[in-house]
Formats: C-alpha cells, sequence, structure tokens
C-alpha cells in the first residue's frame, strides 16, 4: 500500500500523460481495494475462529478483529463508495470531484495506519 501510494502512483504522473496515468493508477487501486476485501475478510474469518477457539462462549471485539474490520470498512467506503461518486462528479464537471478525491485519499491513508497498526499489533 505504501509503494502505490508513495511510488507508483506519483511516478505514474511524472511519466505518463495524465489520461494514460490515471488509468493506470485506478487500475492499481481496483487491484488494491480487491486484495484488501479478500484478504481482510479472510484475516476477520482466522480471528473469528481462534477466538472461538479460546472462549467459545462469545467473540471479544478486540484488535486483531477491529482491525481488519476497520480496514474493510475503509476500502469499502474509499474505493466502492467513493469512487463511483468521484467519477460521475469528473464526468458531470462537478467541483465536488476535488473533495471526493481528497476524502477517497484520506480513506486509503487511513487504512494504510490501520495495516501498519496490525502488523505492529500481530509482531
Amino acid at each position: 500500500m505504501l509503494c502505490v501510494a508513495l511510488l507508483a502512483a506519483p511516478n505514474a504522473f511524472a511519466a505518463l500523460a495524465r489520461p494514460e496515468a490515471g488509468a493506470y493508477v485506478a487500475r492499481l487501486f481496483l487491484l488494491d481495494a480487491r486484495l484488501s476485501l479478500v484478504l481482510g475478510v479472510l484475516l476477520l474469518l482466522m480471528e473469528q475462529r481462534l477466538q472461538r477457539q479460546a472462549h467459545a462462549e462469545r467473540l471479544h471485539f478486540n484488535a486483531p478483529l477491529l482491525l481488519p474490520l476497520l480496514a474493510v470498512f475503509l476500502t469499502v467506503i474509499g474505493y466502492e463508495v467513493l469512487q463511483p461518486l468521484m467519477l460521475q462528479a469528473k464526468a458531470a464537471g462537478q467541483g465536488s470531484f476535488v473533495w471526493l478525491h481528497a476524502a477517497s485519499m484520506a480513506a486509503f491513508a487511513a487504512k494504510t495506519g490501520v495495516v501498519l497498526a496490525l502488523a505492529w499489533k500481530t509482531r
């Protein structure tokens, strides 16, 4: 995620024409969103199973369970909700595109922070 945000996206806009760079970066974020959803759900299922083995009576909402859930939530908000709105705003020439893009970037940055926290917590 850090490579996409810090290396791939900025360099695509530096090396390619704006439309091609936009298409390339959109593809990167699509792949990131799909992979994030699959891995996030997998982590949730694995943690749920571990907790059921340790505590059969109920789940404990701790960091290993909440962090993947938050990452999935931020992925859905950032890509599945905001991305279509950004495309509509861009096609309509609305000024709201900038705000939607900023919100999408904030969701991606928050998801990156959550994934880093999860990696730190489970080391």
